[in-house]
């Protein structure tokens, strides 16, 4: 199956360059907010979808198993660094439009810091929607193009495209803003429903980081999250929602899927799964699964 690009960070240093040396010490404190507000206090089986380097992995706390899904294994490893080879997390290399998980194999799924990146969306969210059981909690972060500094941009004719229409923009290749109102019409048409809403990091500006302490801001934005949850003028906007249907009893084990034929489940089988079906081998070395069918530089 033909899928779209994907936004491929293999051997890049986006964990050091654009987090620990690029003051985002705010926005990361922001999303550990949100986390804190929205996740479940606990779970069986979490997929953390865009796991990159692990950053947020550590505050899913009360879940059982948590598997980190990215499709670069160099963001996989350094996870891996970071967390150890616990029981408690599988790396998975995997497309994110070809996810390699039977039906019904997660009870929570999170997607911080990733949609952005995708061209084709609805795929990708139906992918997410058959991966996990019924009533599911899946949070989704997006980036807003609504936000207060693209509306003042539009208004003063510094900026072309319109943040109030519904279309998505790509402002950089494989670099997108959604509206808030196509998000959840994407997110109900694959079967989710929207529980709850959060408009993050009103405060991401480089003069009020130069202004005020971390500290300082992470209360500020405590108490905008509080406050302004409705608004969706935020640069970054978390969604909480429910899948439908009937709740299920998830398997201690994770099952997986093959991504080549449908296939499930595959016997866990390392250092390599084989499906019986077409034949297809993935490996599985050193604590890493890798299901990409064609593994894109």
């Amino acid at each position: 199956m033909d899928t779209p690009p994907v936004c491929n960070y293999e051997g890049s240093d986006y964990q050091q360059k654009f987090w620990e040396n690029a003051n985002r010490a705010y926005e990361d404190a922001a999303e550990g907010l949100a986390l804190e507000r929205l996740l479940p206090g606990s779970g069986l089986h979490l997929l953390e979808l865009g796991a990159g380097a692990g950053r947020n992995t550590p505050r899913y706390k009360g879940f059982k198993q948590i598997t980190l899904l990215d499709y670069s294994t160099t963001q996989l490893k350094q996870a891996m660094e970071k967390l150890g080879k616990s029981r408690r997390y599988r790396y998975v290399a995997a497309d994110v439009y070809q996810l390699p998980f039977a039906p019904g194999s997660f009870d929570t799924a999170t997607m911080i810091r990733t949609l952005h990146h995708l061209a084709n969306p609805h795929l990708a969210l139906q992918q997410v929607r058959q991966c996990l059981g019924g009533q599911a909690v899946f949070l989704l972060e997006f980036a807003n193009k609504r936000n207060l500094k693209s509306v003042a941009r539009y208004f003063i004719r510094k900026q072309d495209w319109n943040p109030f229409s519904r279309e998505a923009v790509e402002f950089v290749k494989l670099n997108f803003n959604f509206h808030p109102a196509s998000v959840k019409d994407l997110l109900k048409n694959c079967g989710f429903e929207i529980q709850r809403q959060l408009s993050v990091s009103y405060l991401r500006s480089k003069f009020i980081k130069r202004l005020l302490p971390v500290s300082l801001m992470t209360c500020l934005e405590a108490a905008l999250q509080r406050t302004l949850y409705w608004s969706a003028y935020s640069p970054s906007i978390f969604l909480k929602t429910r899948v439908h249907g009937e709740r299920q009893v998830l398997q201690n084990q994770l099952a997986f899927r093959c991504v080549a034929c449908g296939h499930f489940p595959l016997p866990d089988t390392p250092p390599v799964i084989t499906c019986s079906a077409c034949g297809h081998e993935y490996p599985a070395a050193e604590g890493m699964y890798d299901f990409r069918l064609d593994a894109r530089p």
